[in-house]
Formats: structure tokens, C-alpha cells, sequence
């Protein structure tokens, strides 16, 4: 069972996501204007401070925040005329829409659909976290795992030399982590060196989004293999 502070981050990701794995270092206590995503967490006192950008991608922008004495990080949804991923609804084919209204309505592209579509995109990545958190899956926790104690991110796989040693090591595991989502039934569907953080003890998948359906998706297999085939082609 989730702890209330889990559950209640976990019902608010529809738009934030919040992460840790450090210690509040004194010396990056100055805090930047809070964006506007970020303001309810302010107000209910979910985190402290927003300190400073971290990255910004084409789904979402990730800050650097406090929470007490934790240094944390909180992942903003981009609006939805904001952000460019391509093709998403190959993506979502197979899953699983709350109730026969909803269902109806996405397929018929109402309005209502159309946000009801959009908050089920944004809550996959939550729920294939948790999930995959389970199953012992690298992937970070539902509070963590994108800085360090001084606040600075871990950097991309892409990003990083690695001796030939090294780079089997990180094979294995990284196809371990594919295997295990399989198991639980997730296809990343975007796994690249860009989506693979390097934290101190190996890497850590990113970004699930879009996760996708493997037995509820005709296009599955296709994902499956360009993940693998993206890890190898890195790797090598």
C-alpha cells in the first residue's frame, strides 16, 4: 500500500509528477518564479520551492524543486496544442478507458473525449511506474530519481563513454527491464538513448507516456523490436 503523500502525488500527475533521491543541499535554496503547473503543489505543500529549470522536452518540462529537506524533481505535461509527439494515437490503441461514457466519447473525438483522452495519457505514465516499480523494473519511483544531492540530473545514456564492458553490462540489464515490462504486459514504445538516464548504480528507463498495450496493440511487436533494436544500435 501507497503512503496518503504517494496517493495524493499519484492524483495530481494527471499534470505534475514529482520525483526524489537526494538530500536539500543549502548551497541551491534560491528559488525561481514557480510556474504555473507547479503552483498547486505550492499551496497544498507537496514541495517547498521550485529552484530551477532541468530539462524540456517535447511531452513535458522537469524542475528542480524542494520538499523539506529533499531535493526533488516535478515532471509538467505540456498543454496538449504545446506538445508535438507524433502518431499518438498508434500509441493508445488497447488500453483500457475508465467506463463505456468515456470509451464512446473518445472514439466519437468529442470535446469531452478529446480531454478525457488527454488525461489518460498523462495518468499511463503514473500507473505504468507504480507498475513497473513492482515488478523490478528500473525505473524511477513515484518521488525520484532524477538528481543528485547537488541537484544536477543524471545524464542521458547517449551522453556518457562507456568501456565495452561496460556497455554489455548495461545491455543486459536494459533488456532485463524490457523483459520485465513485458512480463507485466508495457511496451516502452519510445526507448532510445534519450530516454535512458545513467544514475550511479546503472540506467534507469524514462518516460511512459506513451507506454503501450502489448497484447491490446496491433503495432506491438513493431515497438518492441525498435526499442530493442534502438538499445542495441546504442550499445554497440
Amino acid at each position: 500500500a501507497h503512503s496518503p503523500r504517494c496517493i495524493e502525488v499519484r492524483r495530481r500527475a494527471s499534470t505534475r509528477r514529482v520525483g526524489d533521491n537526494a538530500r536539500h543541499s543549502p548551497r541551491r535554496n534560491e528559488a525561481m518564479k514557480t510556474p504555473k503547473g507547479l503552483q498547486p503543489l505550492i499551496d497544498d505543500g507537496i514541495i517547498d520551492a521550485v529552484l530551477r529549470p532541468l530539462k524540456s522536452g517535447k511531452e513535458a518540462s522537469v524542475y528542480v524543486v524542494r520538499a523539506g529537506e529533499q531535493i526533488r524533481c516535478a515532471k509538467v505535461y505540456k498543454d496538449m496544442a504545446q506538445r508535438s509527439f507524433q502518431a499518438r494515437v498508434q500509441y493508445q490503441e488497447g488500453r483500457k478507458v475508465r467506463g463505456s461514457r468515456q470509451a464512446r466519447a473518445i472514439g466519437k473525438a468529442t470535446k469531452f473525449g478529446r480531454r478525457e483522452q488527454e488525461e489518460a495519457w498523462k495518468h499511463a505514465e503514473v500507473d505504468a511506474l507504480f507498475a513497473l516499480a513492482e515488478a523490478g523494473v528500473h525505473v524511477p519511483r513515484a518521488h525520484g530519481y532524477f538528481v543528485d544531492a547537488e541537484g544536477h540530473s543524471a545524464p542521458r545514456l547517449g551522453e556518457v563513454e562507456l568501456s565495452p564492458d561496460q556497455a554489455r553490462a548495461f545491455h543486459a540489464r536494459l533488456i532485463g527491464d524490457v523483459v520485465r515490462m513485458l512480463c507485466v504486459g508495457m511496451i516502452h514504445g519510445d526507448l532510445s538513448e534519450y530516454n535512458v538516464l545513467v544514475a550511479p548504480d546503472g540506467p534507469v528507463i524514462i518516460d511512459f507516456p506513451q507506454v503501450v498495450s502489448a497484447a491490446g496493440n496491433n503495432e506491438a511487436r513493431t515497438m518492441l523490436l525498435r526499442d530493442v533494436h534502438n538499445l542495441r544500435d546504442t550499445l554497440s
